[in-house]
């Protein structure tokens, strides 16, 4: 099949979502911009800042993208490229951009309260516990899945031929692995990254303290983004991938506490450039290679492999694009952070379904790129590798399928557009550990005020949370590899949307407003998550005693299960009034 077509049939039918779905949604919130928001109402300059669009989209979108729409589908492509296409599409229009939205309205018309917050408006108490509780967990598993991935990717040798590259060249650092010549990848996306979280203080300090305009900040933080990458080409940083561990563990401690104007906001601000470049890149690379006739090398269908490294595609399929088409981490960023910034009831549309949007396109690229730029086998031996000791790399096969797919579409030589795909994927997946972990932190704080009547001290401090967090986070991510950790990460996930779906409906309903495109929604998502959860506990955890993931596994389904309970008897007490039964 055509690249192109695939490519330009998601972006028409994600336009024509934003045109006329997303306007229905804005319409039964009854979208008004004379309502004061709370970045207004509570503003303190820490947390609640009102926040001009273009810099609150960038943190936005950096936030809820990471890693996940890249690593999701490069992962899943082995089911074959038309199942992967079908759920990103179907998925981020009809799920994915419609939690993020109603989740953002709801936070906003909240005062910015959380996602937990606002199941104990429409659940009570008990639903407030168990949805809080369920969300740690799961921002948990996702932050272990990220780090130890982020390790690993930050320390990617490729061989110089992979890139058609001489021995003799001067582009990039090399280092010899058992005599053969390899680039140093990771190293320069090590330098780079190092290079822009050092230079967010300085942006974040002239566009808020300085009030330096976004016309100046945007050609600086691009300069930025540029210049460490120039840098890393010629001076790659080299560490084990222990010591990245730590040393991820030590920034995301730091970056948890401080307001987010230092480094969370300016930092995602000048990422998101990279990510905006790597989605005109792929869309541009895409509808090039369909012109020039460029193949996939990736099968339309591949079940039975597929079925064979990840699971049967129902529900494996759905749970391993995860943030590709829904997320649930990502109402845990639209009611934590971006509810505090929004100014303006009109932006929520253009950041939390218009973001959605833009992330199911970027996912549909990278199905492009990995299924046309690399080889079949080549994928499945990085993404896949069956030699021991040798850990899954699905951000290296994602790179190489960048490089490919400029090469054959744009005739960009390989080297290069393999560079840009690793610094796309690493700067937002250690975005994403960030503002997990201050997210987690928040989470914590609410779950103690339940808990204890009289919260103690230490446990209002916000190092005690973050310090929480970080701990928690490492001993998972050292104890357990990428390809373990994912699967139940997906799960979770999928399954946080699917509760933040139920209690949006309850909150909806509670006010006498239609409910039907998030019900549907979430009962789809839940039926297909439990599932899949109860798999991996009788098919993977319990058979390799692998206690840490099974007792989560456990605790994941009695805790959505709670909330499903709960969220039925609300349902029906509202029925026995006349007027809920009539909406």
């Amino acid at each position: 099949m055509n690249v192109a077509v695939l490519l330009i049939l998601a972006a028409v039918l994600f336009y024509l979502a934003y045109r006329f779905y997303a306007r229905f949604i804005a319409t039964l919130f009854n979208e008004n911009n004379d309502n004061p928001t709370p970045a207004h109402a509570l503003r303190d300059d820490r947390d609640y800042v009102p926040t001009k669009p273009v810099i609150l989209f960038g943190h936005h979108f950096a936030s809820i993208a990471g890693g996940g729409p890249i690593i999701g589908p490069t992962v899943a492509l082995l089911f074959g490229y038309l199942p992967v296409w079908l759920w990103a599409v179907l998925g981020t229009i009809f799920i994915g951009a419609v939690q993020d939205m109603t989740v953002l309205f709801a936070s906003v018309r909240e005062k910015g309260k959380s996602i937990a917050e606002i199941a104990r408006e429409a659940l009570g108490d008990t639903g407030f516990f168990l949805f809080i509780s369920f969300a740690i967990l799961m921002l948990l598993l996702l932050t272990s899945a990220f780090l130890g991935l982020t390790a690993v990717s930050l320390t990617s040798l490729v061989p110089l031929d992979m890139m058609r590259l001489a021995p003799d060249q001067t582009i990039v650092k090399t280092v010899l692995v058992n005599g053969v010549p390899n680039a140093q990848i990771g190293g320069i996306s090590s330098t780079s990254l190092i290079i822009i979280t050092a230079f967010a203080p300085v942006i974040g300090w002239l566009v808020y303290k300085r009030g330096v305009s976004v016309k100046l900040a945007v050609p600086l933080a691009i300069i930025v983004c540029i210049g460490s990458i120039l840098f890393g080409m010629k001076y790659p940083v080299s560490l084990d991938p222990e010591v990245w561990m730590i040393i991820l563990c030590f920034y995301t401690l730091f970056a948890a506490g401080i307001p987010v104007w230092v480094i969370l906001q300016p930092r995602d601000f000048t990422n998101s450039f990279l990510l905006y470049m790597g989605v005109i890149a792929l869309f541009a690379g895409g509808v090039a290679a369909g012109f020039k006739g460029v193949t996939f090398s990736a099968p339309a269908f591949n079940l039975a492999q597929g079925a064979s490294k990840l699971g049967p595609i129902w529900p494996f399929l759905f749970i391993t694009v995860a943030c590709g088409a829904v997320s649930g981490f990502h109402a845990l960023v639209a009611g934590g952070t971006s509810s505090k910034q929004v100014a303006r009831e009109t932006h929520v549309k253009k950041i939390a379904f218009g973001g959605m949007l833009l992330e199911g396109l970027l996912a549909i690229g990278v199905m492009i790129a990995v299924g046309c730029g690399i080889a079949f086998a080549d994928f499945v031996n990085i993404a896949f590798p069956s030699a021991a000791g040798v850990k899954a790399n699905p951000i290296l096969a994602f790179s190489l399928g960048v490089g490919g797919l400029l090469d054959k579409a744009l005739g960009i030589p390989p080297v290069y557009g393999t560079v840009f795909g690793i610094l796309m994927v690493e700067g937002f997946v250690v975005t994403t550990l960030d503002t997990a972990v201050r997210l987690n932190r928040y989470l914590f704080e609410e779950l103690w005020q339940v808990v204890f009547k009289n919260v103690p001290k230490i446990m209002k401090s916000y190092l005690f949370n973050a310090l929480l967090c970080v701990v928690l986070m490492y001993l998972l991510a050292y104890t357990n590899a990428f390809a373990a950790i994912w699967p139940i990460f997906g799960s979770a996930n999928q399954l946080l949307a699917s509760l933040a779906l139920i209690a949006v409906s309850a909150w909806l309903v509670k006010r006498k407003k239609t409910a039907w495109f998030t019900v549907l929604p979430a009962i789809f998502m839940m039926v297909t998550t439990i599932y899949s959860l109860v798999s991996l506990l009788v098919n993977k955890y319990l058979p390799k005693h692998n206690n840490a993931l099974a007792v989560t596994d456990v605790a994941l389904i009695i805790l959505s299960v709670g909330v499903i309970v709960l969220a039925l008897r609300k349902w029906r007490e509202m029925r026995k009034t006349p007027k809920a039964a009539a909406v």
